[in-house]
């Protein structure tokens, strides 16, 4: 479910309420596309944080009580909104038309001590979703994206530039049709029900659309031209009851819950009758359903993107790599001619005083099968020298068997080391788990550089996650090869159970027992989240080795994280946190 005008409508409605009248303290930007305003006073709340994302892939605005860390230099668009809004005075907060766009104005006293209105519009339009503050003449003064004229032929976003919303051809407010104009917009064209809506009206998606024509009485998929006049008069009349609704800000914001993992959850600001199997979880305020629905999802999307350069890195060495070791066994495989050449060499040197001279090939008897073998000559060389051309062209393919062996050990290390990396990045929640990885990328000399700027403050550790099963046992998770070697072996003792998805990348698993015998239950549970923090997360069975965490064992010279155990039980499992509680 993306924000439609319907949420907007909802959203513009509480912030108005809420933030009328506030002042905007502090102003900050988080991530590149993210910011998070301070605001005191109004309908006397204290302190409210407004946040906002024009993320392309996830575009937010909601009040949240979260705190965000920021980056210590603030960037220029924050720079720039700090010298117009922060200290402003909040006029309106209200939708522009019924488009996806909040226009918040406020008052801002300039350094010459002038009170001016200035405007700020929250575009949340999907990968068009913007942040723009303008003057009150509307004349663009910066946006937290700037867009020129060769990346949109339509509107260009830069300073100077005048403000506007680009009309939507063919479509209109639902807030503007009498019944006659309905007709003429949805009633026309071999159309279903709910393309007709979405085509003839601004800030209506797929949801709300299938919506009315579930309240009408009729299918979705039904087409306007076959229908008949009492259907269609059912149709406006559930559209006339939503606008209404909407007219007078009554709205009932929700998130639906279905009960099959394979459908999504849906949102909206509006009872959904057609949504009555799911379960509905009701809200006071449309900033607390987004949040609600939002929030992990924008803090997995900006991990995301931040692991996606990195992703990139690893899955380039990794396919080199395997090309590299593809190239190596095959020059291994050619080395197998050695010993052929050495035999060659010995029979010369044995039978190669009955040539005499000019031969093209020796036949000899193999001494080691009993069977002829026909060896091929330099014709302008003697025996001894055709011996001596085979003993070094078997001295050069031991030597290269040699090396090839190291390096193609070498190969399978690296192979082994950036998979179970990017299964870690996989794992990654926290933006210390991405410093992690860069540092491990770093030491094993893949990337250049560490990532960390020169006198920057070094962040605290990440620490690996906790668990608690139902019966009450710990469970701690390694998210990368650093703290796969703690929980082994700091934060485990010899008596604990370690777990890990057996063949196959992943993150080891302790499961403490504190001296206790743990129940079948609790082995379940640390088996199954050693299967969720695997490889095989997505499959519905993963087999998973458990053993006494005394029987793991790191050899000297292996890389960090990585262990050998011999004696071991196994069990097949679903990938699943459900058993489970998670702690941190």
């Amino acid at each position: 479910m993306a924000f439609d005008g319907i949420t907007i409508c909802a959203l513009s409605d509480e912030l108005n309420k809420r933030l009328k009248g506030a002042s905007i303290s502090k102003i900050a930007q988080p991530e590149k596309y993210e910011l998070l305003f301070t605001i005191k006073g109004g309908a006397s709340e204290g302190t409210l944080f407004l946040f906002a994302s024009a993320n392309a892939s996830l575009p937010l605005l909601y009040l949240t009580n979260e705190k965000k860390k920021s980056p210590d230099t603030a960037p220029a668009f924050c720079m720039a909104m700090r010298k117009y809004c922060q200290g402003g005075r909040i006029i309106s907060v209200e939708q522009v038309g019924f488009e996806r766009v909040i226009r918040l104005t406020f008052s801002h006293r300039g350094e010459m001590g002038d009170v001016a209105d200035f405007r700020l519009y929250f575009e949340i339009m999907g990968r068009h979703s913007n942040i723009i503050l303008t003057d009150e003449n509307n004349v663009i003064i910066d946006a937290i994206k700037r867009i020129n004229s060769s990346v949109s032929s339509v509107r260009e976003v830069l300073p100077q530039k005048p403000y506007f919303i680009p009309s939507q051809e063919g479509k209109c407010s639902p807030f503007s049709v009498d019944e006659e104009g309905f007709s003429k917009l949805v009633f026309s064209g071999n159309r279903t029900i709910e393309k007709a809506i979405l085509d003839s009206f601004t800030g209506f998606g797929t949801l709300i659309s299938s919506e009315l024509a579930f309240r009408s009485g009729l299918s979705a998929d039904s087409h306007v031209d076959s229908l008949s006049i009492p259907e269609r008069e059912a149709l406006y009349s559930s559209f006339c009851t939503l606008i209404n609704d909407l007219s007078k800000k009554r709205f009932s914001p929700a998130i639906y819950i279905p009960s099959s993992k394979l459908d999504s959850p849906e949102f909206c600001a509006v009872d959904l009758l057609s949504l009555s199997d799911m379960e509905k979880k009701p809200f006071d305020c449309a900033s607390s359903m987004l949040e609600a629905f939002y929030s992990g999802r924008n803090h997995e999307d900006n991990i995301r993107q931040k692991t996606e350069s990195l992703r990139k890195t690893v899955e380039t060495l990794l396919s080199r790599d395997r090309k590299t070791l593809l190239l190596q066994e095959k020059q291994l495989d050619d080395t197998k001619k050695a010993d052929r050449y050495r035999l060659f060499g010995e029979l010369l040197q044995a039978y190669g005083y009955n040539l005499k001279g000019g031969e093209s090939k020796l036949i000899a008897n193999d001494y080691h099968t009993g069977e002829d073998i026909t060896i091929p000559l330099d014709k302008d060389l003697s025996a001894i020298e055709n011996a001596k051309r085979y003993f070094k062209k078997y001295d050069k393919l031991k030597r290269t068997k040699e090396s090839l062996e190291e390096r193609i050990k070498t190969t399978r290390d690296n192979i082994e080391i950036l998979s179970s990396i990017l299964t870690s990045l996989s794992f990654s929640d926290d933006e210390r788990d991405i410093a992690e990885i860069r540092q491990e990328l770093y030491e094993h000399g893949f990337i250049k550089k560490s990532g960390m700027k020169k006198g920057a403050k070094k962040e605290k550790k990440a620490a690996p996650l906790s668990f608690r099963t139902r019966d009450g046992f710990l469970i701690y998770v390694g998210k990368n090869n650093y703290q796969n070697e703690e929980v082994t072996f700091k934060l485990a003792t010899g008596k604990d159970w370690w777990f890990h998805s057996k063949t196959i990348h992943g993150s080891h698993v302790i499961l403490k027992t504190d001296g206790k015998e743990p129940s079948d239950e609790a082995f379940l549970s640390a088996a199954q989240v050693a299967a969720y923090f695997s490889e095989g997360r997505e499959q519905n069975k993963v087999e998973v080795d458990y053993v006494l965490k005394k029987e793991v064992k790191k050899t000297p010279g292996t890389k960090t994280g990585f262990v050998i155990y011999y004696t071991n039980y196994s069990m097949v499992v679903t990938p699943t946190l459900e058993n489970v509680e998670r702690l941190d």
